[in-house]
């Protein structure tokens, strides 16, 4: 199940550095998480300050 992040987002990019497989890009206000890519290993979830992203 891949992560998906809220509109809680802040834009800040601290999960998309932390993304071993390069699945987090910066959307429209937010950023994103390719599903096809995410290897769910929540380290995007552990490095985000405001918990926007969580697993669907």
């Amino acid at each position: 199940m891949a992560y998906k992040i809220s509109d809680e987002c802040i834009s800040c990019g601290a999960c998309a550095s932390e993304c071993p497989v390069e699945a987090i890009s910066e959307g429209d206000g937010k950023y994103v998480i390719d599903a096809a890519t995410c290897i769910d290993c929540g380290n995007c979830a552990d490095t985000c300050p405001v918990g926007a992203p969580a697993a669907e």
